[in-house]
């Protein structure tokens, strides 16, 4: 009987493996790959870059994993808060000034304005719910953050705007896969908050690409981690917990001790089957949109109006947002290195409208409106590709908070991890997995004392 299953080989699912590492584990990934929504490839100082991008800093579980596994991040350089509009390319200055900047007209400019005001005086109050307190359990803060305008959604919050001022607003709010009159005011409040780096300290990169870290990790554990391993069932018996999967082709089972369910909310509720109802209920409850992204690799020889931007939001295009993964090697670098890696990302409404379209489709489109957003963009391309993410992410709709406490109930033998249980996007995956290790190797370490102190007990010794 094996000590942990893990079911799910992303982020999360990889977090639980690392602190379970010295347990007799194993993982098993449906697909044919681990990582998940992270991913990257290096092409000579740059990488392509797919999924998550901006991790935690210090005092984070995201820290303390950059830590053990020797992971070497740094501070994600120039600005987050780029915008193209209407023709418009700004970069520097104040975010507060973009609506005097931007041409649009003059009922467009004071709605904007106004609602900048507001949203900007909620960002501040949001900054001081999310802020970590000294002492407390992550899983307190975060439904403190779940409680922070969870009534309403963001645009009903917003109230009715001209289209370009909805537009300054839309590109930010739907980075969370959902739309703004899908995704809960203050999650929407949030992901300005991080935009304008303000109180969640999601502002690190990972050198090499985001998948330096899932691969290191899997790195501890390959011979344990079964990919291709589709999972069909997760049943509770008296002492342990039955998996069934298949793999090439076969019907197979495994017993263990503990597991941990490490995938989609989706996929948890509907093969873990005798999880306490009122949480099966909730897992049936989370809702995720989707991502379409390209990274793109180029060859320019010399510096571009880009270079000091990360992120610039791109209202009315094809994608809401570009990512200059470049900018990495920008910040660190003493003169301006060739080429760069840009990365297109689209999440809800925009990604079902490409969804379905052909990968020669998708970078078409794309390629069109960046050559508009970043003059001259299409005669430095090297290299594209498209990746699809039909559960995107898992974003907070409103009254996602009252689902909270059953997501968190206890569970004997059966372990919950994933982005779906909180707010902070990798950070919430890499903490929720640690989590779910711990509560795992109290359940072995307890068991193994027991067995010690049983007469005649066999004396097991594991590394």
């Amino acid at each position: 009987m094996k000590d942990a299953v893990i079911v799910g080989g992303g982020l999360a699912g990889l977090s639980a493996a690392w602190r379970l590492r010295n347990w007799d584990t194993t993982v098993l990934e449906s697909a044919d790959r681990v990582g998940g929504r992270i991913s990257s490839e290096m092409r000579g100082q740059y990488f392509l870059n797919w999924g998550g991008h901006v991790y935690a800093g210090e005092g984070s579980a995201t820290d303390r994993l950059f830590r053990e596994t020797g992971t070497l991040v740094a501070e994600v350089p120039g600005t987050l808060a780029g915008l193209s509009m209407n023709g418009k390319l700004l970069l520097r200055g104040p975010v507060a000034s973009y609506p005097f900047r931007v041409p649009m007209s003059m009922a467009a400019r004071i709605a904007m304005i106004k609602a900048g005001a507001k949203v900007g005086l909620d960002v501040l109050r949001y900054a001081r719910v999310v802020r970590a307190r000294r002492g407390e359990r992550p899983e307190t803060r975060q439904m403190r953050v779940y409680g922070f305008k969870n009534d309403r959604s963001f645009a009903d919050y917003i109230g009715d705007l001209p289209d370009d001022a909805w537009a300054w607003f839309r590109p930010t709010v739907s980075r969370s896969a959902g739309d703004p009159e899908e995704l809960a005011a203050g999650s929407g409040i949030g992901y300005f908050s991080l935009v304008w780096n303000i109180g969640q300290g999601l502002n690190r990169s990972i050198l090499g690409g985001p998948s330096v870290l899932t691969e290191t990790m899997a790195a501890a554990v390959r011979d344990r981690i079964h990919l291709g391993a589709r999972v069909s069932e997760v049943v509770s018996k008296k002492d342990s917990v039955l998996v069934r999967y298949a793999q090439d082709g076969t019907e197979r089972e495994i017993e263990a001790r503990t597991v941990i369910m490490a995938t989609p909310a989706t996929v948890t509720h509907r093969v873990a089957v005798d999880l306490p109802a009122e949480t099966r209920d909730a897992l049936g409850e989370i809702v995720y949109g989707p991502y379409v992204s390209a990274a793109f690799l180029t060859n320019e020889t010399t510096p571009q109006p880009w270079d000091g931007a990360y992120g610039i939001a791109t209202p009315k295009r094809s994608m809401s947002v570009v990512l200059n993964m470049g900018n990495i090697v920008r910040g660190i670098e003493q003169t301006r290195q060739p080429g760069g890696s840009i990365m297109a990302f689209s999440p809800g409404a925009l990604a079902r409208r490409l969804m379905d379209r052909s990968d020669d489709e998708v970078i078409d489109a794309y390629t069109r409106d960046l050559d508009e957003v970043l003059p001259g963009f299409g005669g430095i391309v090297e290299e594209s590709h498209v990746q699809r993410w039909e559960l995107g992410a898992p974003y907070s709709f409103p009254g996602r908070g009252r689902l909270q406490p059953a997501l968190l109930r206890p569970s004997e033998r059966i372990f919950l991890a994933g982005d779906y249980l909180g707010t902070l996007y990798t950070e919430t995956a890499i903490q929720t997995g640690m989590t779910a290790a711990a509560g795992a190797s109290a359940v072995l370490a307890t068991e193994r004392q027991m067995r010690h102190r049983e007469p005649g007990g066999p004396v097991e010794v594991h590394g």
